[in-house]
C-alpha cells in the first residue's frame, strides 16, 4: 500500500476511488493484491462514503480512476468536472426495504401501492446525489409523493441501517448489502426485486479522468483487464469470491456477502446499448428534477472503445 507521503513525492502513483460496497470489483481486487503495481506505476486505495464525494475528489485533482454511480457522474460533467465512464461493473443495484410487516411486491404488484405506504413518514437514502436519491426522487416524482414521504439523505450506509434500528426510518433505498444488513440487524425484508424499480440501472461503472484518459490509455487498459477477471469471479463463482471478500473486509461472514452477491447478480464489465440508453434516461430524469442544468450527451459521458475491445461480444448482464 502507497503512503500518502509517497503520494506527495511520487506521480507515478494510481489514485483509485472506491465505496465500500461488497459487489464492486475494488474489494476482489485489493483482497488478492492484484495491482499493487501497474506498469511502473504504484497504487493507492482510497475509500470514499458516496458517490458524490468521489467526483468531488476528481473535481480536485485528486483521482485518476474511481467506481462510481453514474448519476454522480452526470451531475459532474454538467459542473464541468472532465471525467469518462469506460467500463460497467453491475447494473440494478437499488433496493428497497423496510420492516416485515410492509406491503411487498408478492402482496402487490404496483410500485405506485408499495410506495405509497409510506406516506407521511421518512425513506432513508445514502447520498444526496447518489445513484439510489436519483432513483428515489424520480420514483417519488412520478406517483406524485413528493410532498407526502419526507427523503433523508445520509453520508455513509451504515448510518442508514442505524437509524432505520432506531426506528427514525421506515424505510431504505440502497445497495443490495444494505438491504442484507436491514434483513439481518434490523428485522426487516425488500419489498420488490431491484430490476422493478428501474430496469437495467447502471449500478456502477469505472470512471477515469481527462488526463488519464488522454495521456495512459495503457494503464486503463491494464485495469480494465483486471476488472473484467474480478467480475467474472462474482458472477461465476460466487460462493468462493464471499469467502475472500469476507476474510478481506472481516467484519461481515461469508453468508452475509454471498446473500447480497445473490440480491442483485447482474455483474458485467461491458458499456451496452441497454446500460448506456438506461444512464441516458437518467439525464432526462435528473434534469427535470433539478439535479442538472442541460441535457448530456452519451459521448460527454462514455468511452467504449477499450472495453468492447477487452471484453469482446456480448455482455453477460
Amino acid at each position: 500500500m502507497i503512503s500518502t507521503t509517497e503520494i506527495a513525492k511520487n506521480r507515478k502513483v494510481l489514485r483509485i476511488g472506491h465505496l465500500s460496497t461488497l459487489y464492486h470489483t475494488a474489494i476482489v481486487i485489493m483482497a488478492q493484491r492484484r495491482i499493487e503495481d501497474i506498469s511502473g506505476h504504484g497504487v493507492h486505495w482510497q475509500l470514499f462514503g458516496t458517490g458524490p464525494s468521489i467526483i468531488e475528489a476528481f473535481r480536485q485533482g485528486n483521482l485518476d480512476i474511481a467506481y462510481v454511480g453514474l448519476p454522480p457522474v452526470i451531475i459532474g460533467i454538467d459542473r464541468g468536472i472532465k471525467v469518462k465512464c469506460v467500463a460497467g461493473g453491475h447494473i440494478e443495484g437499488t433496493v428497497l426495504a423496510s420492516h416485515k410487516d410492509a406491503i411487498s411486491s408478492r402482496e402487490s404488484a404496483d410500485l405506485g401501492t408499495l410506495l405509497r405506504q409510506f406516506s407521511g413518514k421518512e425513506i432513508g437514502v445514502p447520498g444526496r446525489g447518489s445513484i439510489h436519491d436519483v432513483i428515489l426522487s424520480e420514483l417519488l416524482d412520478r406517483f406524485d409523493l413528493k410532498d407526502r414521504i419526507r427523503v433523508v439523505n445520509f453520508r455513509w450506509a451504515d448510518e442508514v441501517l442505524e437509524a432505520f434500528v432506531r426506528g427514525d426510518i421506515t424505510a431504505v433505498a440502497g445497495t443490495p448489502a444494505l438491504a442484507v444488513a436491514i434483513i439481518r440487524y434490523g428485522n426487516g425484508k425488500t419489498l420488490c426485486p431491484p430490476s422493478m424499480l428501474w430496469p437495467y440501472n447502471p449500478s456502477y461503472g469505472i470512471v477515469v479522468s481527462e488526463r488519464l484518459l488522454k495521456e495512459e490509455r495503457d494503464i486503463i487498459e491494464t485495469f480494465l483487464r483486471i476488472h473484467e477477471d474480478a467480475t467474472g469471479l462474482l458472477r461465476e463463482r460466487p460462493e468462493e469470491v464471499s469467502e475472500i471478500i469476507s476474510g478481506f473486509v472481516g467484519i461481515v461472514d461469508r453468508e452475509f456477502v454471498l446473500d447480497t452477491l445473490r440480491l442483485s447478480p447482474r455483474y458485467c464489465a461491458q458499456l451496452t446499448e441497454d446500460y448506456i440508453q438506461a444512464t441516458m434516461d437518467f439525464v432526462k430524469a435528473m434534469r427535470r428534477l433539478g439535479y442538472i442544468d442541460r441535457e448530456i450527451e452519451p459521448e460527454e459521458v462514455f468511452e467504449t472503445d477499450m472495453i468492447r475491445k477487452i471484453h469482446g461480444p456480448g455482455d453477460h448482464y
